[in-house]
C-alpha cells in the first residue's frame, strides 16, 4: 500500500467543523492583524508551557530572527549554531549582521555537542542557539552552564519540539528564549506559517513585541527598526483549536515511533540500521523518526518506486553550503555532521499512521 510522508487529513477531518467555524468568526469579526485571537493563544500557550511570556510571531524563522535582533546581535557577534539543523537556525545569524560559529553535533541525538560548543568560544561570541532536532532537546544543562560561566545569552530553536521536556521542563522554557515553528508539518501545525517566542524575561519580551511591528510605540512613533512580524489572526485561531489535542497528538507519534522500534527488531535488520536515540533524562515528541541506513539514497528511491514517502533532513551541512563558503569551513571539518547528512532517512511518523502501514515501511526496508 502506498504511505505518504505526511497526511494532514486524519488530523483535519475530526476538526473540520471546528475549525471552519473558528475561520468564519475571525471573517466575521474583520479583526485580522492582532485582536483578541492572537492575544487569547498567547496566554493559552504560555499556560501550556509555563512561561510568563509568549509572543506570536510571523514564523519560526522570524521568532529566531528577531530573538537575535533584540538581544542587541551586532556586525561581528558571534553565535554559536550546530552545523546539522534546518537553514533558518545559522541564515538568522547572518541576517542579523552576526557571524555563525558552527560547531559538530552528537552523533546519537543530532543535536549540538556541548563539549564542541564551549571548544567554539571566543572573544566575540556573544550567544549559543541549541536545536532541539527532531523533536528530543538538546542537552541542555552543560550548555546553560557553559552559557552563564562565558556570559552568553541561550536562544533555543524548539521548532521542532513543542511539548517535548528535559528534566521536566518544556523546550523552549529554558534559555533566556525560545522560538517555536507552526510550519503545518509540525507537531502542532497552523494552516501556514506562523510562529512563537517564550521567555521568563519581561524585558525582552516588550522588546520582541515592539520589533514586531516595526519598533512603533505608539504607532508610527519608532522606537526601534523593527520589521513585519505578526502572528495572524486566522493562525491564532487555528492554533487555539488545536492546541488542547497537541499532548494526545504527539502521545500518537510516540506510540507510533515505539512501534516502529519493535517492528524493525523483529524484522532481521536491526543490526544493519540504526534507530532513533532516546537519551533517559527527556522525552522525545518525534517530529521526525530518523534512521541511519547503509546505501541510504538507493535505498531512499526503492522506497519512493513503492509509494512510501522519506524525506532527507538535511543533505548538506551549513559548513558546506556555498552561501556560507565566506566562513572558511571545509569537508572533514565536522565528521558527525557530515555522516548523519549522508546515511539518515526519515520515514512517516504522523499519528494517524495505521500499524498496517508501518508493517509496510519496515517490509519494504528490510526487503
Amino acid at each position: 500500500m502506498p504511505v505518504p510522508l505526511l497526511d494532514f487529513q486524519g488530523q483535519y477531518r475530526p476538526l473540520r467543523e471546528q475549525l471552519l467555524a473558528t475561520i468564519a468568526r475571525v471573517c466575521d469579526s474583520q479583526r485580522f492583524i492582532g485582536g483578541p485571537e492572537v492575544e487569547n493563544f498567547e496566554k493559552e500557550i504560555a499556560t501550556y508551557l509555563g512561561v510568563p511570556h509568549a509572543v506570536g510571531l510571523s514564523s519560526g524563522t522570524d521568532a529566531i530572527l528577531v530573538a537575535l535582533m533584540a538581544i542587541g546581535i551586532r556586525p561581528g557577534d558571534e553565535v554559536i549554531v550546530p552545523t546539522f539543523s534546518f537553514f533558518a537556525t545559522a541564515g538568522c545569524v547572518s541576517r542579523a549582521g552576526g557571524v555563525p560559529r558552527l560547531v559538530d553535533i552528537d552523533p546519537l541525538t543530532y543535536n549540538i555537542d556541548p563539549a564542541a560548543a564551549a571548544a567554539a568560544i571566543t572573544s566575540r561570541t556573544k550567544a549559543i542557539i541549541p536545536v532541539h532536532l527532531y523533536g528530543q532537546c538538546a542537552e541542555m544543562d552543560p550548555i546553560l552552564d557553559l552559557a552563564d560561566r562565558c556570559g552568553l545569552t541561550v536562544i533555543e530553536d524548539a521548532a521542532q519540539a513543542i511539548g517535548s521536556t528535559y528534566k521536566g521542563r518544556h523546550a523552549g522554557t529554558m534559555g533566556r528564549a525560545g522560538c517555536f515553528s507552526f510550519f503545518p508539518s509540525k507537531n502542532l501545525g497552523a494552516f501556514g506559517d506562523a510562529g512563537l517566542l517564550t521567555t521568563n524575561d519581561e524585558a525582552l519580551a516588550r522588546e520582541v513585541r515592539l520589533l514586531r511591528n516595526h519598533g512603533a510605540e505608539p504607532k508610527y512613533f519608532h522606537k526601534r527598526i523593527g520589521a513585519n512580524f505578526r502572528l495572524d489572526a486566522l493562525q491564532a485561531a487555528v492554533l487555539r483549536v488545536k492546541l488542547p489535542h497537541l499532548d494526545r497528538w504527539s502521545a500518537m507519534r510516540v506510540a507510533n515511533a515505539n512501534r516502529y522500534d519493535e517492528l524493525f527488531k523483529a524484522s532481521g535488520i536491526a543490526d544493519q540500521i540504526t534507530l532513533p536515540a532516546r537519551a533517559a533524562d527527556r522525552n522525545h515528541t518525534f517530529n521526525q523518526y530518523v534512521v541511519r541506513v547503509p546505501q541510504r539514497d538507493a535505498v531512499r528511491t526503492r522506497l519512493e518506486s513503492l509509494g512510501i514517502g522519506t524525506e532527507i533532513y538535511y543533505p548538506l551541512p551549513f559548513h558546506l553550503q556555498e552561501c556560507f563558503a565566506p566562513l572558511g569551513y571545509r569537508q572533514g571539518d565536522f565528521p558527525a555532521a557530515e555522516a548523519a547528512a549522508n546515511e539518515t532517512l526519515a520515514l512517516p511518523i504522523y499519528g494517524e499512521l495505521t500499524a498496517a502501514q508501518q508493517r509496510e515501511v519496515v517490509a519494504a526496508i528490510a526487503a
